[in-house]
């Protein structure tokens, strides 16, 4: 990526919904070159989809925490099944595979503390494959949305 598309895609990261020549005048190059240059980074796997941003709250999920999961016995197929179910549970906002001590990281949104709990004893305390798991509540989130290459 040279300096040209490091700047598109830091003012996509910005704003996905300007125009293609709000872009091109954001970045300095013509239109016709900012389409071509947005698509080549599409063809790249770069710009991999562009995304709204929905509020958690406004859909009832005033509670958020991360679930530390412990899974026994290890293997790809009981990670990778047990990855399937949980990221099709509504509560769920995202699965992370992660090392160390615990062997997942998912992340909830839940209406309530009550509500939190229910999830855990009634869609994760019955799976014979996890055989520990903590909840961590979040109580702010911030994230970097403006990514630069490094």
């Amino acid at each position: 990526m040279d300096e040209v598309d490091s700047a598109i895609v830091r003012e996509l990261s910005a704003n996905a919904r300007q125009t293609n020549r709000d872009l091109a005048r954001a970045v300095g190059i013509a239109p016709s070159t900012c389409l071509e240059r947005v698509r080549l980074l599409r063809d790249r796997g770069v710009i991999t989809g562009y995304h709204a941003e929905i509020s958690l709250a406004a859909l009832n999920r005033h509670v958020q925490a991360f679930l530390h999961v412990q899974v026994r016995p290890m293997s790809r197929e009981i990670i990778e099944n047990l990855k399937a179910y949980v990221i099709d549970l509504p509560e769920v906002l995202s699965v992370f595979v992660v090392a160390g001590g615990d062997d997942l990281l998912v992340h909830v949104g839940v209406p309530s503390v009550d509500a939190l709990h229910s999830f855990l004893m009634d869609k994760f305390s019955q799976r014979r494959e996890i055989v520990g798991f903590r909840s961590s509540i979040i109580y702010q989130h911030t994230r970097n949305r403006v990514l630069d290459e490094i």
